[in-house]
């Protein structure tokens, strides 16, 4: 796969920063592999305007300032700069972007910042004395996030002085599926339910090869080129792994409840399951949703893997691990992968594209009336002695609507449909309409309040926003 893919709204607003006659910063962050400089890259490829792009690197002060004079040298044509530290190049790339317009760009900023004493500082009194003479467009760019929006909060020196935002997300199952758009809506969904919307996952998808093919060679064998993805990640950000593995591996067996994550992980205290849950959240790989009919219920809230990569190693590869190493790759996926994925795995990610689904068009404004709550919903089923949780509601203006979602090989029948309504009215949500998602169609027409929604719709309805 070549060419740039998705990001058109990031996209349009960094040019309109770069075009900007006056001096501008633009902060982006966001998780490792997530396309930060892809975006960065391709938006200056696309305006003529001379930039210096820099990737920040662990090592000395006076080894970064040599770097990026070399790449000035280059650019600009200038003589031989001797400069040793970072304020005084700066000073000086400020100084040549009076007369001329030109973007710089600080990849990977915290390295910087690590071995620079009081850049932020720099960097502020800097933009302070240029900002009415200067046409610079400083672009500052992180992984580490939780670094990255420290430098917006109000104790920070560089406070008040970003121009421009970027929280880079992992793309929609709609965009990630251009990087494999040959594949069947299925397998579409097969692939999202694994790589999800990192752009540098999807990129590696093999378009000649099956979706079980490309799952083996890319994460599900010995020595696959992501055998070692998340753990590096985990790593990267968090110090003690155990804590962080023993989470993941009570998430992925299902355990969302604050107690049955403590309970069923092995993690020493409360207090350390606070901090560990904590930080996955910053690092967007675990998200905390609580119903939206009680969302100030604690006790209500879960947690959940909201890292498609991450949510399919922890509960297939980790597991596993010492098996894969000693059996046949097609071997290894038939006996622990095969069943469970297609089965269980699969179907509970195709609600979330669902969900994607509904946000997407509500956000084109062609849902009416227009939803303002989505997630789950919390019931007592007085009937069954029982309570729980419904995936889907929404609710708008006129109240609930309940959307059931399968992803099986079999068409959807009215007796079905009947029986899903029944079990909710049992429950006593009063719902104004039901919605129903099907990946192989469906056997009856519409009626009254029940509205049909095929797979295929999920990827011709949503035009490029």
């Amino acid at each position: 796969m070549s060419g740039f893919i998705g990001r058109d709204i990031e996209l349009k607003k960094l040019k309109k920063e770069i075009l900007s006659e006056e001096m501008r910063m633009v902060l982006i962050y966001g998780r490792r592999r997530v396309g930060k400089s892809e975006l960065v890259k391709q938006a200056l490829s696309e305006i003529n305007i001379k930039s210096i792009y820099y990737e920040c690197k662990e090592v000395a002060e006076e080894s970064n300032v040599q770097s990026i004079c070399q790449i000035m040298e280059d650019t600009f044509g200038t003589p031989k700069l001797g400069y040793t530290a970072v304020e005084e190049l700066l000073d000086y790339i400020f100084q040549v972007s009076e007369k001329k317009e030109m973007a710089l760009v600080l990849d990977e900023y915290p390295y910087l910042r690590d071995n620079v004493k009081g850049l932020d500082s720099i960097i502020q009194a800097l933009i302070d004395k240029y900002r009415k003479i200067s046409k610079l467009t400083l672009i500052i760019l992180g992984s580490y996030v939780e670094v990255m929006k420290s430098l917006l909060e109000h104790s920070n020196p560089l406070y008040g002085r970003v121009d421009c935002t970027l929280d880079l997300k992992q793309m929609d199952y709609y965009d990630s599926a251009k990087f494999y758009s040959s594949f069947s809506y299925e397998d579409k969904v097969r692939l999202y339910s694994v790589f999800g919307g990192i752009p540098y996952y999807n990129r590696l998808i093999d378009e000649s090869k099956s979706v079980r093919e490309n799952i083996i060679d890319l994460i599900a064998s010995e020595g696959a080129r992501l055998e070692n993805e998340v753990t590096m990640y985990l790593s990267y950000e968090i110090k003690k792994i155990v804590n962080a593995n023993e989470v993941f591996e009570a998430l992925a067996r299902g355990y969302s409840k604050y107690s049955d994550i403590l309970s069923q992980s092995h993690v020493s205290s409360g207090p350390t399951l606070v901090d560990v849950l904590d930080k996955l959240i910053k690092m967007e790989v675990v998200e905390k949703k609580a119903p939206i009919n009680d969302e100030n219920n604690k006790k209500k809230a879960g947690y959940y893997i909201c890292d498609n990569l991450s949510l399919f190693y922890y509960r297939y590869i980790f597991k596993y691990l010492s098996q894969m190493k000693i059996m046949d790759a097609n071997v290894f996926y038939n006996k622990y992968i095969n069943e469970d994925f297609e089965k269980s795995y699969v179907p509970k990610m195709f609600e979330e594209i669902c969900k994607q689904y509904l946000i997407l068009m509500n956000k084109k404004g062609k849902v009416d009336p227009v939803i303002e709550k989505i997630g789950k919903y919390y019931y007592d089923d007085p009937i069954n002695k029982k309570n729980g949780e419904f995936d889907i509601v929404t609710q708008d203006e006129k109240g609930y609507v309940f959307y059931e979602v399968k992803f099986k090989n079999k068409m959807l029948s009215n007796a079905v449909i009947e029986k899903e309504i029944q079990q909710v009215m049992d429950t006593g949500l009063n719902c104004y309409k039901y919605v129903f998602f099907s990946s192989s169609g469906f056997m009856d027409e519409e009626r009254d309040n029940i509205e049909h929604i095929d797979i295929s719709e999920l990827y011709s309805k949503v035009e490029i926003m």
